[in-house]
């Protein structure tokens, strides 16, 4: 990896010790090794190398260029319209995760094939897997809804020999079931993750999305830049979004509570296979209904994990249906 410049070491606020984003973005490394970043990189009124976050395009040759530089995936592309999410948030995730299942594992981070996870609406973007098969070593199952994510996730880890033997990525088949069809009967997960559809509707989340690219392109002028102008999208009449995203990454109905209280609901049927049951909570009003779901289905133990990025505060719940001697010879018992 490659160490960054003095001038762009500088921590971001409150992501994770061992997450290799913390520093600024080295952009001379990051075009080194993808030169078609060059396109997106100039200099700030500041004097510092930046790109234009409110630019789809540049948003998305950023993601390749992390990528490539700090997990070697050198293959990455997402069809037009997808969700485009941000590294360094995703793989906070993955560490926090990584912590959680040290405390089953005498305190060391367990690493390599024998670990398993299922990665609940993995996207066409398929970053959570990628990142944790690259850093640890992990095996993921990638679920989703949507065909098309399917098949670009397929691809990718076709087309990454780093990533050859450690993902399969399984469609969905019933929207309505998130566990059911994608653990088998005889399969058992170190651990479930989710990032649920934030929003409860497509008229919601198209204003969220309008929202952030606006409050971008107020950043770009207060810096002296000149915005990107988002032009509609072929054939469909509405801007394109800086971070995409179909309906089913974005929005679901009754949004990020429904989703989970389904989540949790259909959990309880799988309880002895899996470790821990996880999920982001982006809504912090969400967590009283979640923990009094939780206890009304007597789970073992409830965990809440804030992580913060820059100014964006949220968190991970994660709960378990297995005692703690359970947890501690869950490595021991059976095959994954």
């Amino acid at each position: 990896m490659t160490k960054p410049n003095k001038t762009t070491s500088q921590p971001k606020k409150g992501l994770h010790p061992r997450n290799p984003h913390r520093a600024r973005y080295d952009f001379p490394a990051l075009m080194k090794g993808t030169p078609e970043l060059k396109a997106f990189v100039k200099k700030n009124p500041f004097g510092d190398l930046s790109v234009d976050f409110s630019n789809p395009q540049a948003v998305k040759t950023l993601n390749k260029a992390l990528l490539q530089h700090f997990y070697q995936i050198s293959f990455w592309d997402i069809p037009e319209g997808y969700l485009c999410p941000p590294i360094p948030g995703r793989a906070d995730y993955l560490h926090y995760l990584a912590d959680l299942l040290a405390e089953s594992n005498s305190g060391e981070i367990p690493k390599g094939k024998a670990v398993k996870g299922l990665d609940i609406g993995m996207g066409a973007n398929c970053v959570y897997p990628m990142v944790g098969h690259r850093v640890y070593g992990w095996q993921f199952v990638g679920a989703d809804i949507d065909p098309v994510s399917v098949k670009s996730a397929k691809l990718m880890v076709e087309m990454n020999p780093s990533l050859k033997g450690g993902i399969q990525c399984r469609l969905q088949k019933n929207p309505d079931q998130i566990f059911a069809g994608m653990i088998n009967a005889k399969e058992r997960f170190d651990f479930t993750m989710c990032n649920p559809p934030f929003h409860a509707s497509m008229a919601e989340a198209t204003k969220g999305s309008e929202r952030k690219v606006k409050n971008l392109a107020a950043n770009a002028r207060k810096k002296g830049s000149e915005p990107f102008k988002a032009q509609p999208m072929k054939g469909k009449g509405k801007p394109v979004l800086n971070f995409g995203g179909q309906n089913a990454e974005l929005w679901c109905p009754g949004g990020e509570a429904v989703f989970i209280k389904r989540m949790i609901e259909q959990s309880a049927d799988f309880k002895t296979q899996c470790l821990w049951f996880t999920t982001m909570v982006s809504k912090k009003e969400n967590l009283p209904g979640i923990y009094k779901q939780l206890k009304a289905l007597k789970v073992e133990d409830v965990r809440t994990i804030e992580m913060a990025q820059g100014q964006k505060v949220t968190r991970i719940v994660a709960w378990t249906f297995l005692s703690e001697s359970a947890r501690q010879n869950w490595s021991k018992n059976g095959e994954k």
